[in-house]
């Protein structure tokens, strides 16, 4: 494996399948046998997702809701569906722990960063939920914070498409793929990776991201083998 250790960060739109809201027992079924995939060749694996398909704060906060409570519960939006991660990872055989940023004793552990890594070291899946547990701070910046803290390797960033494009692939059939792009090219040409402050903390620490279709089936494996599928940002 190209990798040792990678946070998958996952959007919880991702979790919804093709329903239009809430989570697909089907979708979430499929990604922990992918994840389980991983595990299996030794490959130490930490898990952010985002809470969208529940809640999201920007939204509560643009219909009128004070925007730090709006992003405490898009924080609980992420812990829930990290516990149902957990379950279906477990349901598949593979040992899973999720640490949360807000305490939450009675359904998951508070993130402790040397715990996290013993974790990982044990061959554990450990999901971050909970976001950094402070308002204004998307999923995103959540997870290139905890990749940072646990010294991964890599952001793998899970999505519907398979990579970055020039333009949205779902509305140009004429948008054309990076296969690799610097940092600083994506900054010059307004390219949506992830938001300004997840992007700027990633590339502040040279940690590598690469985007791709979370969705095909052995896709995770591929990347984590090292396959050139997807988009890399790198320096």
């Amino acid at each position: 494996m190209k990798y040792k250790r990678i946070l998958l960060k996952l959007s919880g739109e991702a979790l919804m399948g093709n329903r239009q809201y809430g989570i697909d027992p089907d979708r979430l079924s499929e990604y922990a046998h992918d994840i389980k995939e991983i595990t299996e060749t030794g490959v130490e694996i930490a898990i952010v997702i985002g809470g969208g398909n529940i809640f999201r704060g920007v939204a509560g906060a643009s219909n009128g809701m004070d925007r730090v409570q709006a992003d405490h519960m898009g924080m609980l939006a992420t812990v829930i569906n990290g516990l149902a991660l957990q379950s279906a990872l477990e349901d598949a055989g593979v040992p899973t722990r999720l640490q949360t940023a807000i305490h939450i004793e009675q359904v998951a552990e508070p993130f402790i960063r040397r715990r996290a890594l013993r974790h990982l070291e044990k061959g554990r899946v450990v999901i971050f939920g909970g976001g950094t547990g402070n308002p204004y701070f998307t999923t995103d910046s959540a997870a290139v914070l905890r990749a940072i803290e646990i010294e991964a390797d890599v952001i793998l960033k899970g999505t519907r498409v398979d990579g970055i494009y020039n333009a949205d692939p779902e509305l140009d059939s004429k948008a054309i793929k990076f296969d690799h792009i610097s940092f600083e090219d994506v900054l010059r040409k307004g390219l949506k990776v992830m938001d300004t402050t997840a992007f700027t903390l990633s590339q502040e620490n040279e940690l590598p991201i690469i985007v791709f279709d979370m969705n095909k089936k052995g896709n995770l494996l591929r990347v984590v083998s090292g396959e050139n599928i997807g988009t890399k940002v790198n320096l």
